[in-house]
């Protein structure tokens, strides 16, 4: 092995471990006494899917919100890319949030629309010099990713939940984000289709090189897809390690989410 081999090695794994996402001292709180995020800690590094844990209502999609302030944080550091985003203006941070791609649980595609205009919608929105063959050629080059060409021009009622997903999750691709977010993205699925979904994450994680947070119930989705698990309790990050070390815990409370 040359040295100069070496020396591309130590950066390639330099640049895996540079954390894309930064949250320092997180506190979310909504009325007087309903405190629900009270100080979390957690980072993302570039290429790794991230999940994140927790009970019904512990603050999961809090979380991800104050991420791209949908809502805005009471206290604590946000950074993304290494910006704090809290000193972005609007414009600056709409510049971030085009990097930043959402599945919903839902994948929330508009009824109205067809699949390909459903592609169509963002990059229309957002690249607006872009000709309708350039627009075509990106839609279908996204939907062929996700094993969804055939279904370009039909409308979502007519897809079955995964296929649903697999839209949102091509629509999410369109602008080529840095960073996904999942909220729940196997949830009401069947297990077939659940490990599709899971298997399209993985896909889309080494074709685009992106990096993501997952929040799910699903323990088989958390074990396959994370690189890495956060689990949320009491407002804080309670515990962090992968699959097998979290499952082996000595905390029996941790160890609950894994029977």
């Amino acid at each position: 092995m040359t040295a100069e081999t070496i020396n591309t090695n130590e950066k390639e794994q330099a640049e895996k471990l540079e954390a894309v996402i930064s949250i320092n001292g997180l506190y979310k709180s909504f009325g007087l006494s309903n405190d629900v995020l009270k100080g979390v800690n957690l980072h993302v590094n570039k290429s790794e899917n991230l999940v994140l844990l927790g009970k019904s209502g512990s603050g999961k999609s809090i979380i991800i919100k104050c991420l791209v302030r949908l809502i805005n944080a009471d206290k604590g550091e946000i950074k993304i890319f290494g910006t704090d985003i809290s000193t972005l203006n609007n414009k600056e941070l709409n510049t971030v949030r085009l990097k930043i791609g959402f599945l919903f649980q839902n994948a929330a595609l508009y009824d109205s629309m067809s699949v390909r205009q459903n592609m169509a919608f963002p990059l229309k929105r957002h690249f607006k010099n872009l000709s309708d063959a350039e627009a075509d050629k990106e839609i279908e080059s996204v939907l062929e990713s996700v094993g969804l060409l055939e279904a370009i021009d039909k409308m979502p009622s007519e897809l079955s939940g995964g296929m649903q997903k697999r839209a949102g999750l091509a629509r999410t691709l369109i602008l080529k984000p840095a960073i996904i977010l999942y909220d729940e993205p196997t949830t009401g699925l069947d297990t077939i289709t659940s490990r599709e979904i899971i298997e399209l994450i993985l896909d889309m994680q080494k074709k685009y090189n992106t990096s993501s947070i997952i929040i799910t119930h699903d323990m088989t989705c958390a074990k396959l897809s994370g690189d890495r698990i956060n689990i949320l309790k009491d407002g804080v990050i309670h515990s962090e390690g992968s699959y097998e070390e979290l499952e082996k815990s000595d905390d029996e409370w941790v160890r609950s989410f894994f029977l």
